[in-house]
């Protein structure tokens, strides 16, 4: 039986990637390749990269102890070709280092929180069932009702307004500081309540609470400077040629990396009132139309693919550039305006 066979790497019934065929049609895997999987979960990219050819090698990495313990099984049975790596994919070049791993032929990145997360009610990072207000991807540090209890109403406020988008951030922020004087908030219906009271929406809307919890989770999980750490740490590690695959969820994502392949590769972007400055030679090269959208089947199969979007980069030899000041600035909130929202 090859490895490719073998039913603990062939099953992917656990979780199917959105855009998994896409993502790996933009990686261009070959035999012999090596492969980071930076954002494990429950393995479907790993398992795809692994079945694709006999010697491929994948090194994954997740900052989740359950994902990383839930992993164990596929790398038992994987026959050496996985290892997995407990860690932040914004550190994947210093990860990558630690393991003696010097570059890669490829890295595939799937932004945000895992499904797997958001369907387990204890780890509290959806409204649909009520649990801890927690939110922590690593299940350390401070947690979503940490935030909500002990910040003041301006940082709250700028949180969901800043990574939420949310419009009634405000009153949000003045209800919930409000309400934590008499009882401190713990579990995630209490939160949702509290936001249904103040954002009417209509039959047919998102759920009230959707956008505040999505600012949540990125607050707590810093998770956009991590994918803007990980997005300079692939053009350190990749080899030319190489290929980085990045399939995010939100507009606040997807922005982010549109604004670093448009400065790497010299194509420019962003809009006339706010250009993205391109300044050095091009670490990355863009081929085709981008970004890749999931087709109308797979968002009728799986609700979250909706809102889902691939963008692709190919390695040039260029050295490796340092911080993107616009990426960094998109990924962290702005200096406190205290002007009406």
């Amino acid at each position: 039986m090859t490895a490719s066979e073998r039913p603990d790497i062939a099953d992917d019934s656990r979780h199917v990637p959105v855009l998994r065929a896409e993502a790996l049609a933009g990686l261009a895997l070959r035999p012999g390749g090596v492969y980071v999987d930076a954002t494990f979960g429950a393995g479907g990219y790993s398992r795809a990269i692994l079945a694709a050819y006999p010697d491929t090698t994948v090194i994954a990495i997740d900052r989740d102890p359950e994902a990383i313990a839930g992993g164990a099984a596929l790398v038992a049975g994987a026959g050496g070709r996985l290892r997995l790596i407990e860690g932040r994919f914004g550190d994947l070049d210093t990860l990558l280092e630690d393991a003696g791993v010097a570059e890669v032929d490829g890295v595939v990145l799937d932004v945000g929180v895992s499904s797997m997360q958001i369907d387990a009610a204890i780890r509290g990072f959806s409204f649909r069932a009520d649990g801890p207000l927690d939110m922590r991807m690593e299940q350390a540090g401070r947690s979503a009702a940490d935030i909500i209890n002990t910040a003041d109403e301006a940082e709250i406020a700028d949180i969901l307004y800043h990574f939420g988008e949310e419009r009634l951030s405000r009153p949000i922020a003045r209800a919930i500081v409000a309400d934590r004087k008499h009882t401190p908030f713990t579990t995630t219906r209490q939160l949702a309540e509290l936001i249904g009271r103040i954002v009417r929406t209509r039959p047919g809307d998102i759920h009230p609470a959707t956008r505040s919890f999505q600012a949540l989770r990125i607050a707590v999980n810093d998770e956009l400077g991590e994918l803007a750490r990980a997005l300079h740490a692939a053009e350190r590690v990749l080899k030319p040629g190489g290929r980085l695959a990045v399939v995010s969820f939100h507009s606040l994502e997807d922005r982010i990396v549109k604004v670093f392949f448009a400065a790497r590769s010299g194509r420019g972007g962003g809009s006339r009132h706010a250009p993205v400055p391109v300044t050095g030679e091009a670490t990355f090269r863009i081929d085709g139309k981008w970004p890749v959208a999931p087709s109308a089947g797979e968002c009728a199969a799986n609700s979250r693919a909706r809102s889902a979007k691939l963008r692709v980069g190919i390695r040039t030899e260029a050295a490796p550039r340092g911080i993107e000041a616009q990426v960094a600035g998109l990924a962290s909130l702005p200096l406190r305006k205290r002007g009406r929202r």
